[in-house]
């Protein structure tokens, strides 16, 4: 599991110099500002909304003493609540989006990688953007049930200091899976992709872990997190369908949807 974790965090090693080898920059044009008008829309609501809920959470405090207290604690509750479902759903909005622009992508690293350019199914815009709000549903719906008790287990003490390394850890998974998808979509069906990724899930906590750290860096890293990270997650997932036998057999290639 580290082992893979750790291929998946060396493969961000030049994204930089084979997006511009392969001329990839055009593609992200799009992506990026999907990424950046997202992630201000986002944080635009999580300014507005982080009050109302920390409020929510103060009513739970019956008593006057120290409610001033358990108020100032709501608020900074609802803060990070409203933050860490924020970057749940940026991650799904975007790659949902960008699915249409992310796949020639990865399809164009795979062809770099493979010297075959002529063996991959060619599904339209609109079948690529379905598949990836399909993807991104099951991911959001996923990720949100396993948030939740997580995030109410940080108020266990003792052991509650976990849950924020188990968030981030839930977060850089599928994180590292949507942009994992961008390569399997060619080869397998949905549940195919998710058996795959499963069997992989090392690979793409380590992709994903990038992502998230990534985000943290304001305004660049969001306008540069889908181009490295797409780059990385295609590089390593071609690696692995190439190992395991998996790429290009005719069994393996999906109809298109």
């Amino acid at each position: 599991m580290v082992k893979n974790i750790l291929k998946g965090i060396q493969a961000y090693g030049g994204t930089f110099q084979l997006i511009s080898k392969l001329g990839l920059w055009k593609y992200f044009g799009i992506p990026m500002l999907i990424s950046f008008l997202t992630a201000l829309l986002i944080g635009v609501t999580a300014w507005t909304l982080s009050d109302n809920i920390g409020g929510l959470i103060a009513k739970a405090w019956f008593w006057e003493w120290g409610a001033e207290t358990f108020r100032s604690i709501g608020d900074i509750l609802g803060a990070i609540l409203v933050i860490v479902v924020g970057l749940v759903v940026y991650k799904h909005i975007v790659m949902a989006l960008s699915a249409p622009f992310m796949s020639p992508v990865s399809e164009k690293i795979e062809a770099h990688i493979t010297g075959i350019t002529h063996t991959h199914r060619k599904s339209s815009n609109m079948a690529q953007l379905w598949r990836g709000i399909r993807i991104n549903i099951r991911n959001l719906l996923m990720e949100l049930l396993l948030t939740i008790p997580i995030f109410i287990l940080g108020f266990i003490p003792i052991i509650g200091f976990l849950s924020s390394i188990l968030l981030f850890l839930v977060q850089s998974y599928y994180a590292g899976f949507g942009n994992m998808d961008y390569t399997l979509e060619r080869h397998f069906e949905v549940g195919e992709s998710v058996k795959f990724v499963k069997q992989n899930r090392g690979v793409a906590v380590g992709n994903g872990i990038i992502f998230m750290l990534m985000l943290l860096i304001p305004v660049i890293g969001i306008i540069l997190v889908l181009p490295l990270s797409v780059t990385a997650a295609s590089t390593e997932t071609v690696r692995i369908l190439k190992e395991t036998k998996k790429l290009n057999a005719p069994e393996s290639i999906s109809k298109i949807a």
